[in-house]
């Protein structure tokens, strides 16, 4: 029976899946929205809660705590400067679960774990990606136009 066992096994031994919920919660907390199979999602959710809340505590020894868990020193310092303050006041329910469907390769169910209120970041970094896109698009264009029609395009073949 299993009753009263709480949690997710994730098809791992402990120590494993440890080792996969702190680099998830790491990976979140950095990010603000990672693409994971839905067990794993649910599996981290309340770990990434916690975290918010030692971050919303603010203390040595929260922050103590939360380098105890979080595996770079960069996400402590994001937790405790930009993703805590964020929900200075709401009481927990930090996080959003999306489904977004089977896997191509094996059907697994994915979805994404986000943080509320990383919408607005989350849109600017994508902007900026696209920017630069843009701007790496051009630059290549720019070149190819300079380039003389009767040039040869293929660096590789040798005209004998």
């Amino acid at each position: 029976m299993r009753h009263r066992n709480g949690g997710y096994k994730l098809g791992r031994n402990t120590s494993h899946r440890r080792a996969l919920l702190r680099n998830l919660v790491t990976s979140i907390i950095i990010n603000d929205r990672i693409e994971t199979t839905l067990t794993k999602a649910k599996a981290s959710r309340p770990l990434v809660e916690k975290m918010i809340t030692l971050g919303k505590n603010g203390s040595v020894h929260a922050r103590r705590q939360a380098l105890a868990y979080l595996l770079t020193p960069a996400s402590v310092d994001r937790l405790f400067s930009t993703v805590a303050p964020r929900y200075a006041t709401r009481n927990g329910g930090y996080s959003r679960i999306v489904r977004m469907g089977p896997r191509k390769g094996d059907s697994a169910e994915v979805a994404v774990i986000e943080l509320l209120g990383a919408e607005q970041e989350l849109s600017e970094k994508a902007a900026k990606r696209e920017e630069a896109r843009t701007k790496r698009r051009e630059e290549l264009q720019k070149q190819l136009e300079e380039r003389e029609p009767g040039e040869d395009t293929n660096p590789n073949s040798s005209a004998a």
